[in-house]
C-alpha cells in the first residue's frame, strides 16, 4: 500500500521519502510538505484506523507548519471507519484520506 501510495504521490511531482522519524510517508512539493500514515487490510479495521490517526496526531511537528497537510493511507474497506473522524475535524487539522484500491489506484476521499 505503501509503494503504490508513494509512487502515485510522485506521479504528481513530489519528491517522497519513507519512514521518516516514525512516519510512513513524507511527501515534499515545492513549499508543500505532507505527512501520511498508512495501515493495510487486517482483521481489526476500526481499532487499527483509530491507532493510525493516534499515529498521525502524535507524529505532527511540534509547531505550526503552514504549508503542512496530512494523509491517512487505508485500503477500501477502511474507508468507512477513516470517515468516523468528523470531517469538520479533518478540515481543521489538514488531514485528507486516501483510498488504496486493490489495484493499486488512489483516490482522494
Amino acid at each position: 500500500m505503501v509503494a503504490a501510495f508513494a509512487a502515485w504521490l510522485e506521479s504528481g511531482g513530489w519528491s517522497v521519502e519513507t519512514e521518516v522519524a516514525y512516519v510512513d510517508v513524507v511527501a515534499r512539493r515545492d513549499d508543500a510538505i505532507m505527512y501520511c500514515e498508512a495501515k493495510g487490510r487486517t482483521a481489526a479495521v476500526g481499532l487499527d484506523v483509530d491507532t493510525l490517526y493516534g499515529q498521525l496526531l502524535r507524529r505532527m511537528p511540534a509547531e505550526p507548519a503552514p504549508n503542512a497537510t496530512f494523509g491517512v493511507v487505508v485500503p477500501t474497506i477502511a474507508v468507512g471507519a477513516a470517515q468516523r473522524v468528523p470531517l469538520w475535524v479533518r478540515q481543521r487539522l489538514n488531514i485528507v484520506i486516501y483510498e488504496v484500491g486493490d489495484d493499486s489506484s488512489v483516490t482522494e476521499r
